[in-house]
């Protein structure tokens, strides 16, 4: 037979087992590959829209030369700071506001290489549509943001 005491040890370690990986968990990671050529094209972010919640986060991978991410001004949700990867490096930011972010190739975004990732409600929306924008990436946009759920 077990004393109360050994009992109440065991139950309280099997707690701290059951509550442990709950608390060691992180957000999610999206990756983004910044591609010459993809599904939808040349010269894209695939996936070129990601749904994401506070605290995941979003890393941008240079699978092809000659591309980064940069925020758009204009396109961030009041708080979130702004970002600048570098040419052929990965970055990644950690979500930490509700909205949309557009995200721009600084070489490539007259192409039409833009993305967008959308988190929880999108406060931000009417900032993020009067940002101009080259057609081709407007075009884009334009369906990206329609994609984007209601709150």
């Amino acid at each position: 037979m077990f004393t109360r005491r050994e009992m109440l040890a065991g139950a309280t370690a099997l707690t701290v087992v059951s509550v442990s990986p709950a608390r060691a968990q992180t957000g999610t990671n999206h990756e983004v590959q910044m591609l010459n050529k993809g599904t939808k094209g040349v010269m894209v972010y695939e996936p070129d829209f990601v749904t994401a919640a506070i605290g995941d986060t979003v890393t941008f991978i240079p699978t092809d030369k000659s591309h980064n991410a940069e925020s758009i001004k204009g396109m961030l949700p009041e708080g979130a700071e702004p970002f600048k990867g570098k040419l052929n490096e990965e970055i990644t930011i950690t979500i930490e506001k509700e909205g949309v972010y557009g995200v721009k190739c600084t070489p490539h975004y007259g192409m039409g290489m833009v993305m967008l990732v959308a988190v929880g409600a999108p406060g931000n929306m009417d900032e993020a549509r009067a940002v101009k924008h080259p057609p081709k990436a407007k075009k884009l946009f334009d369906e990206l943001l329609d994609a984007v759920p209601a709150a």
